[in-house]
């Protein structure tokens, strides 16, 4: 053989052929390595994929649909497009007070404390209400007093304090003038004035008390006089 042809066939196999065992041991770890990656690369990638459907599939809401029906019963009412406040804001039970609006005033919602609601008067200040308290007549006539600064009474001179017709029975009528404080967490208005009825009906106090400016108290006083001649209670 031509030694000049074997000299250039030596030459361009020299990058090519391994050299040692050793260098065919990298060659082979090399692609091991390469392949272990290339795994851990596709695993990580399945890993995200199956994330994000597990996540998609949690964010989705389900339409739940109520085809359950029952049969009317005789607890059952039809709706009363024309109820009054006390009949929409009172948990469906009726007052047991009833009484016409006099005119002039304004018809509030009904409270826990008041189950008739009003205002009344040029400034909008003054207000009505009639409720159920607890105690005696004599602790709330007291009460009363008490917001005005005036001094407290005892059973005689409870006894001294005029008689006025209340829901088909007889209260007392209270009346007081000054600062009112209400006790509560307003501040003092000065210039005001009281007056109400305070009964013991049925084991209960009923109350009709009207707080306002003075003069706006004074002008309507035979208005609440004749309101709570006419209040009626549920049987």
């Amino acid at each position: 053989m031509d030694l000049e042809k074997i000299r250039r066939w030596k030459i361009l196999t020299a990058g090519t052929l391994p050299k040692s065992p050793n260098t065919a041991a990298r060659f082979h770890l090399r692609r091991w390595e390469c392949g272990a990656i290339a795994a851990g690369m596709k695993g990580r990638l399945f890993c995200l994929l199956a994330s994000l459907v597990v996540f998609s599939s949690c964010r989705e809401k389900n339409e739940v649909v109520v085809t359950e029906t029952r049969p009317l019963t005789t607890k059952d009412k039809s709706p009363k497009l024309s109820a009054t406040s006390d009949e929409r804001f009172r948990d469906a039970k009726p007052s047991p007070v009833k009484g016409e609006t006099p005119d002039g005033w304004l018809a509030l919602p009904a409270s826990q404390f008041r189950l008739l609601n009003y205002r009344f008067g040029e400034s909008g200040m003054g207000e009505v209400w009639v409720s159920l308290s607890a105690g005696s007549v004599l602790e709330n006539v007291n009460r009363w007093l008490g917001q005005f600064g005036t001094a407290a009474i005892d059973q005689a001179g409870l006894e001294k304090l005029r008689s006025v017709p209340i829901a088909g029975a007889s209260g007392t009528w209270v009346e007081a003038a000054g600062e009112y404080a209400s006790g509560m967490g307003a501040p003092p208005k000065p210039g005001f004035a009281l007056a109400g009825v305070v009964a013991s009906m049925r084991g209960e106090i009923l109350t009709v008390k009207m707080v306002g400016p003075k003069a706006e108290v004074e002008a309507a006083r035979p208005v609440l006089e004749n309101f709570a001649k006419s209040l009626q209670l549920a049987d």
